[in-house]
């Protein structure tokens, strides 16, 4: 159960509503998940989302990398409604079922690309060992480029940020969607 309720866009202040229609007006043409969270706080909603809008649709990565990023990432939250918008985007933007699923179930995935594998490595050690090893920076690179890298701890920030949000504020699934992490 959300631990916040829904505000209702016609009872939005003229901050919130500018920050709606500025969402709903750019790529992603809805509002929901942790975008409503942050709703209640106008200046955060719209700070936030124009930074992801960069994360999710202008970088440099190729789509597939990027929702890489973003579902390694998901899943080390155990975030269950990000799992639910990125998981079907990954698989179109070119990655292999089966290594989202790995990815979800907390195993290793295989990878025939060398990119995905070098920003696997990288990301996962960000993540858990709360660095990147010289070794496993240098592959990244080798890989991402420079920029790549840079804009990569852009996305994993910007996603951790989001699922942190749907973990705190318990953003629901859609209703009849299971739970990925259960």
């Amino acid at each position: 159960m959300p631990r916040l309720p829904d505000l209702a866009p016609e009872k939005l202040s003229p901050a919130q509503r500018k920050v709606y229609d500025a969402i709903v007006a750019g790529p992603r043409g809805v509002v929901q998940g942790p975008l409503k969270v942050w709703l209640n706080s106008a200046e955060l909603a719209s700070r936030a989302q124009e930074l992801g809008a960069f994360c999710r649709y202008h970088t440099s990565l190729p789509k597939r990398l990027s929702e890489l990023a973003i579902l390694i990432t998901g899943a080390y939250w155990k975030a269950g409604f990000e799992w639910f918008v990125h998981a079907p985007a990954g698989i179109s933007a070119g990655l292999d079922p089966s290594a989202v699923e790995a990815i979800r179930v907390g195993q290793e995935p295989k990878f025939s690309k060398g990119d995905e594998a070098a920003l696997y490595a990288f990301t996962r050690e960000l993540l858990e060992k709360r660095r990147v090893s010289d070794a496993t920076y240098k592959r990244a690179v080798e890989e991402l480029g420079e920029l790549g890298a840079v804009e990569l701890v852009g996305i994993l920030g910007y996603y951790a940020l989001i699922s942190m949000t749907i973990v705190a504020f318990q953003v629901p699934l859609p209703e009849g969607e299971p739970e990925p992490f259960a």
